[in-house]
C-alpha cells in the first residue's frame, strides 16, 4: 500500500480533504492531527475499518477505540443514554481534550468498543480534525497513530516513521499543541471515575459536575489491572523508547547526583547512555547525550516535549534513558502516568 501525505491547514487544500473524506467512507484509513497526538482515523460505524486499525497499529483488539465527533448530537446517535453530567462537561471541554465513556447504542459495532457494552467519544479541538469528520460525514474512530506500545505521535513524521506502507493518507497538520492523549472519564459509574489523567484535570472536572474519583490503577505504583480495559492506555505497556527508561525522583539535587552517577556506571559498562533533563537542569548533567523536555516555567512544555523526546533517543540508538520526574508539573499525574508506562514502572528514589 502507498501512503500518501498531504500537507493541510484549515483553509485546505479542498480537494485534500474530498480525497480523505472519501477514504474514510470506502473504510479506509486516514491519519490526521488534533490537539493531543496524532489519531489514526476509521469509519466508527464499520467495524472492518476497525479491524484495519487494530491491525495497522499491531494493537490488541480489546484495548477499546475512542470515536471523534464534530457535534454535541453525535451523542444521541452513538450512546443509550446521555446523563446530564455528560452535558455539562460537553458544554464547558467540547471541543477539547476529553473522552466521556458512556453507554452505547447499537449502532456502534463491539468491533469498535473492544466487545464493550460502553462507547469512548471525545469532539477534538483542532481545525484540521474537525473539517475531516465534517467533510467525511462518518463518525471516526481514532487511537494514536502509531504502533502499538510506541511513543504516540506528535507531528506527521511521526505517523510516517510507523505506519507508512500500512495506512491510506496521513494529513500533515503540523506539530499538536497538548502533546499527550486526552483525559478519559467514565460517567457508566456511581461517581465519574477517571481512567486516564490528561490536560483536563480532576479539579476542572470536579467544579463543573462534582464529586469525581480516580480509577486505583492509576495511581498503584505497578499500574496493575485485571480483565477487559474500559479505555485505551489502561491495561498494556504504551508509549515506550526501544531502550530501558528509568525514572530517577526526589530532591533536585539528589536526583541530579543518582543520574550523573548511574550514567557513569553505564558509560563504564560500554552503554551509550540518554538523559531526560529541563531546561533548568541540562547544564548539570556532563555526561550522556542531554535533552531538555521542556521547561517547569512553562506550562505544557514538559507533555508537548515528551513523547518527541523518547523518540529522538530511538534515533540516537541509545541503550538506557534516565528521566527526572515531573510530579509538580500543573500536568503532573497525566504526564508521570505516561511515563511510568514507557518505563514499565522503573522507578528509583535518590537519596
Amino acid at each position: 500500500m502507498k501512503t500518501e501525505i498531504r500537507v493541510v491547514t484549515q483553509e485546505g487544500p479542498s480537494e485534500v480533504y474530498e480525497e480523505a473524506a472519501k477514504v474514510l467512507q470506502k473504510g479506509g484509513l486516514v491519519a490526521f492531527p488534533t490537539e493531543t497526538v496524532y489519531g489514526l482515523g476509521g469509519n466508527a460505524l464499520d467495524s472492518q475499518a476497525a479491524q484495519k486499525i487494530y491491525k495497522a497499529k499491531g494493537r490488541p483488539s480489546d484495548n477499546p477505540l475512542i470515536i471523534h465527533i464534530a457535534s454535541v448530537e453525535a451523542l444521541e446517535d452513538l450512546t443509550d443514554a446521555v446523563p446530564e453530567k455528560a452535558r455539562q462537561l460537553a458544554e464547558r471541554f467540547w471541543p477539547g481534550p476529553l473522552t466521556m465513556i458512556l453507554p452505547k447504542s447499537s449502532k456502534v459495532p463491539l468491533g469498535t468498543t473492544g466487545g464493550l457494552d460502553t462507547v469512548a467519544i471525545r469532539m477534538p479541538n483542532h481545525p484540521v480534525a474537525l473539517r475531516l469528520i465534517r467533510e467525511s460525514d462518518v463518525y471516526v474512530a481514532a487511537p494514536s497513530a502509531n504502533t502499538s506500545g510506541r511513543p504516540s505521535p506528535t507531528m506527521a513524521a511521526h505517523v510516517q516513521e510507523d505506519l507508512e506502507g500500512k495506512i491510506d493518507m496521513i494529513l500533515d497538520g503540523g506539530m499538536v499543541e497538548v502533546g499527550i492523549e486526552s483525559t478519559i472519564v467514565d460517567l457508566t459509574s456511581a461517581i465519574p471515575t477517571i481512567l486516564r489523567p490528561g490536560y483536563i484535570t480532576k479539579e476542572m472536572l470536579e467544579h463543573v459536575i462534582g464529586p469525581v474519583q480516580i480509577d486505583p490503577a492509576i495511581l498503584d505504583r505497578k499500574g496493575a489491572m485485571t480483565g477487559k480495559p474500559k479505555a485505551p492506555g489502561m491495561k498494556y505497556k504504551h508509549y515506550a523508547p526501544k531502550a530501558q527508561l528509568t525514572i530517577v525522583q526526589g530532591q533536585k539535587e539528589k536526583v541530579i547526583d543518582r543520574i550523573y552517577q548511574l550514567s557513569q556506571e553505564q558509560e563504564k559498562a560500554g552503554k551509550k547512555v540518554g538523559i531526560i533533563a529541563t531546561d533548568e537542569t541540562v547544564k548539570y548533567y556532563k555526561n550522556g547525550v542531554v535533552r531538555s523536555i521542556g521547561s517547569r516555567m512553562e506550562q505544557g512544555s514538559i507533555a508537548r516535549g515528551m513523547y518527541k523526546i523518547l523518540r529522538e533517543f530511538d534515533h540516537l540508538d541509545v541503550d538506557v534513558i534516565y528521566t527526572e520526574s515531573f510530579e509538580g508539573d500543573p500536568m503532573g499525574m497525566a504526564i508521570m502516568n505516561r511515563l511510568n508506562k514507557a518505563a514499565g514502572y522503573s522507578i528509583l528514589t535518590a537519596e
